[in-house]
């Protein structure tokens, strides 16, 4: 009677479980070649996929539970996906190059996300680009709401102006990473000093940074540098898209799960760098941790011993080690102003030997990866076109072997036949040049038994 219960009960949780995917994938529509004629008349995040990709199979169910959500919180986003191996003049219409792809397309305009793949950082995203390029903040309660919301954001504060020009080209092709609104110098919070009026400012790390278009540059570049708070746990992805602001990345390179105390004092002094000294260094760098040395081991192909510090710089792969022994804030603070004077030699880089030598490690590492997860097949993968070339090694050596005997042979014999032309042409020669029969020498021995018998 119990595993009767038991089935049963299990039996209704995977009941469940199917009602529960097939509610979700009902709000996920499936597009087709019609979708071209019809999209203008809505807002559409779209995943083109391939029904090969393991990475889409991963992020499906993902997808299901975005367009589930976003369906009951009333959004005016519609969610759909595409195949697009079978609707591929549509997907390279939207510039699809790879799989899964995601693209949120309202009206002409078309916005890649390149997020993590999980469901609040899709909806994030979905929220903040389908909404005003530039939102208005028309009250100080609403400026603090924006506060305590993001972590980042940008404010325009001023009239009609050149600059609002560009900041609106900028929040354009911006927006797919951060917030961008507007307010009055009333707005603004009473801590806020503004030199000048217009201004642009970035918040973040509770505090705030006016852009100066004499020491930033560009606007566009000085947002797309500042869009990410000055401490972060870091991760391959995020060092990928650090590798666009030109900053060099501090990281405390640790064990997160060893609560000893020289993994926790390294954390604690990039914490630290980071906050004390951000007027000083946030225009040139990004502080950071993280957790494990695989993923650096791979960027600096070398053995990096955990805990330490490094410094990458990740838009041409140079990375800067430790000249010192990491004991305080001052060390630290000592070993970054070296590099930023040069003291410290850069190593790597992306130059052709450093290239050569990359590929060389991706081929190694790729191979004992596979020896590692699966020795069977590392040896049928490696095995197989190894015994292949040998094969073929050997029968072109046989064939070789073969050919110079039979050559051999007939040099020989081509020889012979010379030799024996020779002798003929001698005994030729030799005969007599006086008329009269000749006797050739074969016969005497004949003419000499005649006479005997006679």
């Amino acid at each position: 009677m119990a595993a009767w219960k038991s089935w049963t009960a299990l039996r209704l949780c995977a009941t469940v479980v199917v009602l529960d995917m097939v509610v979700c994938k009902g709000f996920v529509e499936d597009l087709d070649e019609s979708f071209k004629e019809n999209r203008n008349d809505d807002i559409w995040l779209v995943d083109f996929y391939a029904p090969w990709c393991g990475h889409c199979k991963k992020l499906e169910p993902i997808w299901n539970e975005v367009g589930l959500e976003m369906k009951s919180i009333g959004s005016p986003v519609k969610v759909g996906k595409m195949d697009a191996t079978s609707y591929s003049s549509i997907a390279s219409e939207f510039g699809v190059r790879g799989y899964p792809t995601i693209k949120l397309l309202k009206g002409d305009l078309a916005y890649n996300y390149r997020g993590p793949r999980t469901k609040d950082d899709i909806i994030e995203f979905a929220h903040r680009v389908s909404g005003a390029l530039i939102r208005p903040l028309p009250s100080q309660q609403m400026f603090e709401h924006m506060q305590k919301r993001h972590r980042v954001f940008f404010v325009y504060v001023g009239g009609e102006s050149p600059l609002k020009e560009k900041y609106i080209d900028a929040a354009s092709e911006l927006i797919v990473y951060t917030y961008f609104f507007s307010a009055s110098e009333e707005v603004v919070p009473e801590y806020v000093t503004l030199k000048e009026m217009p201004a642009v400012l970035v918040f973040k790390d509770e505090t705030y940074f006016v852009y100066d278009e004499y020491e930033d540059g560009d606007l566009s570049s000085w947002i797309n540098r500042e869009r990410f708070q000055n401490y972060l746990a870091m991760d391959g992805f995020l060092l990928y898209e650090l590798g666009d602001t030109g900053k060099l990345v501090a990281l405390a390179v640790i064990d997160e799960k060893n609560t000893s105390v020289e993994h926790t004092r390294l954390k604690s002094i990039i914490q630290e760098v980071a906050r004390d000294y951000r007027d000083l260094f946030h225009r040139d760098f990004q502080f950071g941790h993280m957790d494990g040395n695989d993923y650096i081991n791979t960027l600096l192909m070398d053995e990096l011993t955990v805990p330490t510090v490094v410094v990458l710089n990740t838009s041409n792969q140079q990375y800067f080690l430790l000249d010192r022994q990491i004991k305080n804030v001052e060390d630290m603070v000592q070993f970054i102003n070296n590099i930023l004077d040069g003291t410290v030699e850069a190593q790597g880089g992306d130059s052709i030997l450093q290239r050569l030598k990359r590929i060389v490690f991706d081929a190694k590492s790729t191979i004992v990866s596979i020896f590692k997860s699966s020795p069977l097949m590392g040896c049928f993968l490696f095995g197989l076109p190894l015994g292949v070339i040998s094969i073929m090694c050997y029968g072109i050596y046989t064939a070789d072997t073969d050919g110079g005997y039979i050559e051999e042979r007939y040099e020989v014999s081509k020889s012979e036949n010379e030799n024996q032309e020779q002798v003929e042409e001698s005994k030729e020669q030799q005969e007599p040049s006086s008329g009269g029969s000749v006797v050739p020498t074969a016969q005497e021995p004949k003419d000499v038994l005649e006479k005997k018998k006679d």
